[in-house]
């Protein structure tokens, strides 16, 4: 284990002997994080809250925490986490392998995801949200779960299903269901469920097709389903399998 001098590891961290923990970082007690973790400086994970409700922060292997990211109790990864710089994770988030969380994103806590989401910088997600497996979220993308806030709810956020991609500084609003594989162009607005493979565009989101009749720009063939034409970072086991199912 290589601890930084400055870090501060509570007594009843649960850390793997390979892990590496930067400057200035504070780990809590009740902490786990597996075998290949690398915590940058600057980092505070398992910051106690009474909403964690006594659980514990847990981060599976091979993640990587970089500076000024702090993760709350509460909050179980599975393998291959990924932070950018100044990410905040509240309590209750419950995620599959390969989640990525893009530099200042806010995941406030009580959500699902499913493996390999990528989140990339200044993406917001409130509580109460489900999001599938392999989804996009592009920069800026803004997930909301209050129709009238402020609000002492009910509070409910957005279900985004499987493969979707929700572009750059769109929002979604409270409720709203985007089914498997659809497109949310970039700065909509979606004020109402999306079906499964659709295009939507404008504020607010009008259906513009099906996903699939979007073509690449130099004419090659179709920009959707991305999974066709896109595969860096993935497994080759689940990029295998997204072939096989074309």
């Amino acid at each position: 284990m290589s601890v930084h001098p400055t870090a501060i590891v509570a007594p009843g961290a649960q850390l793997a002997p390979d892990i590496v923990v930067g400057a200035f970082t504070i780990v809590h007690d009740g902490v786990r994080i597996d075998a290949g973790g690398v915590v940058e400086s600057h980092c505070v994970l398992g910051l106690p809250t009474p909403a964690a409700q006594g659980a514990p922060l847990v981060v599976g292997p091979d993640a990587h925490i970089r500076s000024h990211s702090v993760l709350y109790a509460g909050s179980s990864f599975g393998a291959g986490l990924r932070t950018g710089h100044h990410v905040t994770v509240r309590e209750g988030n419950v995620a599959g392998d390969g989640l990525q969380i893009g530099s200042y994103g806010d995941f406030q806590g009580d959500t699902t995801f499913g493996e390999h989401v990528r989140s990339q910088s200044n993406v917001f997600i409130p509580k109460q949200t489900t999001i599938g497996s392999y989804v996009w979220l592009f920069p800026g993308a803004t997930l909301t779960n209050d129709r009238l806030p402020p609000s002492e709810g009910p509070h409910r956020g957005p279900a985004i299903e499987d493969f979707c991609v929700v572009g750059a500084s769109a929002t979604v609003l409270p409720g709203v269901r985007v089914g498997a594989h659809a497109v949310i162009a970039a700065g909509s607005v979606v004020v109402a469920d999306v079906a499964a493979g659709d295009l939507v565009a404008g504020v607010p989101a009008r259906r513009r097709g099906p996903a699939a009749d979007l073509r690449l720009p130099d004419g090659g063939g179709p920009a959707y389903p991305w999974t066709q034409r896109f595969a860096r970072g993935y497994p080759p086991e689940v990029v295998g399998r997204w072939r096989a199912e074309l």
